[in-house]
């Protein structure tokens, strides 16, 4: 009777979680066969055959098929086992494990789609994860198995799996667990029905629509504009044919997106990357938007780019693409109408090609493309600008808590313009920056690093050499493989990398390792799971929308031709810098305090940041009617 009871709770409890679902392909094979990687449980547990039924009859038998089809020599060591200390520890996994699986994800492996956790990245009964590792007996790792396989989880497997040989068409994905209200639900679910598999460009909406539940909640008339907002006002998808050196022809993707303009034309960066597509322009550019609005110069958003590599390509192939590339962006492009800067893989020599062939074709040299230190480019420091905002947001911060960087250790994710100027302010301040990271690993070096040993990175990066090179030059470095520097001991953490590469064991690491504020250089560098543990650990975050406000100001300052920066010296332009950020800062903080999020609340400043770019842009687009 007390089993029966505890899998009702079970069951009860898990109803209330949701299931993460990315990308469900046609037929997607769920493994239930013993796992390569532990033969002692396979020879043990065995389970019986899924027969076609539904998922209420697959939780009433499972447990009884389990049992049943267990070997001799099982069944005879399970009598043997002492019943109430089993009973107590099944009941107490099962709790564990209705904690602990609440997510589940669809990705593909070995050519084929399969049903992962989240939290052990595993799928079918590879999942085995022990929470108290070790230390468990052998009874209680069989028991964790049994409740694992018994959980919501692989129930919501076998119905996913039955349903897509079926046809049918699964529940629709919700990506982190919120209380919302009927009304910003609304919106998410609008969102989820019309582009149900661009997975990145939803994780944006849904955590707009958190921080602005309160805003929803007091007008039913931003609810609209939200949902226009949420529509770009433009989307360009076209192909890019270029030859190699070799002379022979490839085609990639381009892409454009241009969202809300009612404030003015668009500004946003280009990213030349493989794994670019319309779901990560369409967040990138909604980010931007955002960003553009909360920042003292008043923008459009746009964002764009390719699934081309510049990696590794000549000088040559990479112009043949950026030519190829703007003989179909240009026309959409302006000082007026939409500006592009850098993003990932878009650098000086991508920039010069596209704005040459911008200026070939438009026969003009009207405005600029945001390019480093290049004749034609405007600001001197144009570049820096992004890492530099990052760190003054950071010390304005700081001082809020009559503290200062002096004395503490960051670690700083990436390795890319952001991550570097992010070390040499965190130099000047007086701080002690340990870490960079590529897409192989990362590197520490625990005496920190100096201007010096920054121009040697640099010097490593434009030769495309391992950052596992610097740990040959010193000796007090070390170069981590297939790791992330979040379990590095810090103060502050950069995240200046890319979206998402802080997963919800990285956020764990970080509040152990000490950190006390997360800086967002990246656009969106927590998953919904890490937002949740950072929360609940209390550690403040400066969200992307308005610590990386410092490219836009930037941007801008170019273009005005009364104040060339040309003749401003670094200094005179890092106080302009310093006032746009502050102002931003501000800015947020009091949006947040407007809507009852205390100063000292982790999510004052990212509410309080898309807070008060929302109300911007909706004044804007009330003031000009249906556009």
């Amino acid at each position: 009777m007390n089993s029966a009871m505890d899998d009702m709770n079970l069951i009860q409890q898990a109803q209330r979680h949701h299931l993460v679902v990315r990308e469900i392909g046609e037929e997607i094979d769920l493994e239930i066969g013993p796992g390569d990687d532990d033969p002692p449980f396979g020879n043990t547990i065995i389970v019986a055959p899924m027969r076609e039924s539904s998922v209420e009859e697959h939780g009433e038998s499972k447990q009884m098929g389990m049992v049943s089809q267990l070997p001799n020599d099982a069944q005879d060591m399970s009598k043997n086992q002492p019943v109430k200390r089993k009973k107590k520890v099944v009941k107490r996994w099962r709790e564990e494990w209705a904690d602990t699986y609440k997510w589940a994800y669809v990705d593909v492996k070995e050519g084929t789609a399969r049903i992962f956790c989240s939290v052990c990245r595993e799928y079918g009964r590879k999942h085995r994860r022990n929470p108290y590792g070790n230390e468990g007996s052998r009874n209680m790792q069989m028991s964790a198995l049994e409740e694992h396989n018994n959980s919501l989880l692989h129930k919501e497997a076998l119905r996913l799996q039955m349903a897509s040989k079926e046809k049918i068409v699964a529940d629709k994905p919700v990506y982190v667990k919120a209380v919302m209200s009927k009304t910003a639900g609304s919106i998410l679910e609008a969102t989820l029905k019309r582009d149900p598999h661009e997975a990145e460009f939803i994780q944006a909406v849904q955590e707009a629509i958190q921080a602005l539940e309160r805003v929803i909640a007091k007008s039913s008339h931003y609810v609209n504009i939200m949902e226009r907002l949420l529509e770009p006002e433009r989307m360009i998808v076209f192909r890019v044919p270029w030859l190699d050196d070799r002379g022979e022809i490839h085609v990639n993707r381009g892409f454009r997106v241009q969202f809300n303009q009612s404030m003015g034309p668009c500004r946003g960066g280009i990213r030349f990357h493989p794994s670019m597509n319309l779901s990560i322009a369409k967040f990138l550019g909604f980010e931007q938007a955002l960003k553009n609005a909360l920042s003292p110069y008043k923008l459009g958003g746009a964002a764009g780019g390719s699934d081309f590599d510049p990696k590794g390509k000549s000088d040559n192939e990479v112009m043949r693409f950026c030519q190829s590339f703007m003989s179909e962006m240009y026309r959409y492009l302006g000082p007026d109408r939409d500006l592009p800067s850098e993003e990932i893989g878009v650098g000086t020599r991508e920039m010069g090609y596209l704005f040459g062939q911008y200026r070939r074709l438009a026969g003009n040299f009207q405005g600029s493309f945001t390019g480093p230190r290049i004749f034609w480019s405007g600001a001197s420091l144009r570049t820096e600008a992004t890492g530099y905002g990052l760190v003054f947001f950071a010390q304005l911060m700081l001082s809020d808590m009559n503290k200062e960087l002096k004395g503490l250790r960051c670690v700083v994710s990436g390795s890319g313009k952001i991550a570097m100027h992010v070390l040499e302010k965190l130099i000047a301040y007086g701080a002690l920056p340990v870490s960079v990271s590529d897409s192989k690993g990362y590197l520490v070096d625990e005496d920190g690093f100096d201007y010096m040993k920054i121009q040697f990175l640099r010097d490593i990066k434009a030769q495309q050499r391992s950052l596992r090179d610097y740990s040959k030059t010193y000796a007090r470095s070390k170069y981590y493989d297939e790791a992330k520097p979040w379990n590095e001991r810090c103060d502050l953490a950069f995240a200046c990398a890319s979206q998402n590469e802080i997963n919800q064991s990285d956020a764990m690491n970080l509040v152990n390792s000490g950190c006390r504020i997360l800086v967002e250089g990246s656009n969106m560098p927590c998953t919904p799971e890490a937002i949740q543990v950072l929360r609940k650990a209390n550690i403040l975050v400066a969200p992307a929308t308005a610590a990386g406000a410092g490219g836009v100001v930037a941007g801008e300052l170019e273009l005005n031709h009364e104040c060339s920066l040309m003749h401003w010296s670094p200094e005179d332009f890092e106080s302009k810098l310093q006032e746009a950020m502050k102002q931003t800062y501000q800015r947020a903080l009091k949006a947040a305090t407007d809507f009852g999020y205390q100063k000292e609340n982790p999510e004052a400043l990212v509410h309080g940041s898309v807070i008060s770019s929302f109300l911007t842009i909706a004044q804007a687009m009330t003031d000009q009617g249906c556009v």
